[in-house]
């Protein structure tokens, strides 16, 4: 059986795992064994906080909901806001309801007010 030299295919995988590396220190850019270990780590890390982030943004929202409507002097929290707004149908998501808390929030208290009325 004749010698089979793989030089370039190896040296093409290693390159292409090097380049995912090229921004880590030290090792973890350099030796191949330790750049596939780094590799696997930052993916699994990426894939589990993809799934933190989006609870992050919530509870960032809920916080920000809470305390324009606390801070707004309307006599009501966080949660019964919600309950309310589910018992008249009012399809309004946290990621909104915190969007006009920043940026209008003469808009939140009418809708707040509304609900109660």
């Amino acid at each position: 059986m004749t010698r089979i030299k793989r030089g370039c295919i190896a040296r093409r995988r290693r390159t292409k795992i090097r380049l995912f590396a090229s921004s880590f220190r030290g090792a973890h850019s350099r030796l191949t064994r330790t750049i596939t270990q780094q590799k696997i780590r930052a993916l699994f890390s990426a894939y589990r906080d993809r799934g933190r982030q989006k609870r992050y943004f919530r509870r960032l929202w809920i916080t920000r909901i809470n305390a324009a409507i606390r801070g707004n002097l309307v006599y009501y929290s966080y949660n019964i806001l919600i309950h309310n707004l589910y018992k008249k149908q009012l399809l309004l998501n946290r990621k909104i309801l915190a969007q006009i808390a920043i940026l209008n929030i003469n808009c939140l208290s009418m809708i707040s007010t509304e609900i109660i009325k």
